[in-house]
């Protein structure tokens, strides 16, 4: 059963890039173990207001585990400490009376602090602008769907494309990797015949990008698999890699 807990948070304040940030402790008390993470945060903005305090600046939209926007590292995991799930979808039910939560934003070079706990992540934006996507004509939705796809096939496209861009296996990951979502965006489409007549062009696009915007490279630690809100499997990766091959032997 539900109850209600006093805790402590130490949050990160950056007041831009170009700022040193630091630690912040703020103590909360009465908070419902019902709320959701993002509430217990509208609540202590809510409190920093009537105290005359700048409120913490994070990232939200749908608060449905959609969108992916919900960016916050807990505790040390991205997405904080429960499996599969987004930091919206986190319940202060997971935490305790007494407990004192850590919460940061995306460490990664690939992604800039533009304030507080907001990242700019638009480098993902970037990556997939540069190739993930299918600009040949397909035909109505009808006729793609009149293309035999085995069963098995279509259920890897679809987990491939399950992942939601926000950035967890780049945070989770030791050296700032952006394989894993890039690996996903380029098996959805590779998977599928709709997908097959720009793979080469594709690939090799979108890896060119990841890499001109510094992220690192995969050492297959399978942290990003780990927590990945969606659980994308590093086997995207190798899917990834076995293309780009393909496609650089063409050239």
């Amino acid at each position: 059963m539900d109850k209600n807990i006093n805790i402590k948070v130490r949050v990160w304040r950056q007041r831009s890039a170009k700022d040193k940030g630091r630690f912040v402790t703020y103590d909360l008390a009465n908070i419902s173990q019902g709320s959701s993470f993002l509430e217990m945060l509208d609540i202590l903005n809510n409190q920093l207001i009537h105290e005359g305090e700048e409120p913490i600046v994070f990232d939200h939209d749908c608060r449905e585990g959609i969108c992916g926007m919900c960016s916050l590292y807990i505790d040390g995991h991205p997405h904080g400490p429960d499996n599969l799930i987004t930091t919206c979808q986190l319940h202060m039910r997971k935490f305790n009376d007494g407990d004192t939560i850590t919460i940061e934003p995306w460490r990664s070079a690939g992604f800039p602090v533009i304030r507080d706990l907001m990242v700019d992540r638009t480098s993902f934006d970037k990556i997939q602008q540069a190739g993930g996507f299918v600009s040949v004509n397909t035909g109505s939705a009808i006729d793609g769907n009149a293309i035999p796809i085995s069963h098995d096939t279509a259920e890897l496209a679809i987990d491939a494309a399950s992942c939601i861009g926000c950035g967890a296996c780049v945070a989770a990951c030791k050296n700032g990797s952006a394989m894993l979502f890039v690996s996903a965006k380029v098996s959805q489409f590779a998977l599928l015949p709709q997908g097959r007549t720009e793979a080469a062009r594709r690939v090799k696009r979108m890896v060119a990008k990841m890499d001109e915007l510094g992220f690192g490279n995969c050492t297959n630690t399978r942290a990003c698999e780990v927590e990945c809100p969606k659980g994308v499997s590093i086997s995207n990766i190798a899917r990834m890699n076995r293309e780009f091959i393909k496609a650089k032997n063409k050239d």
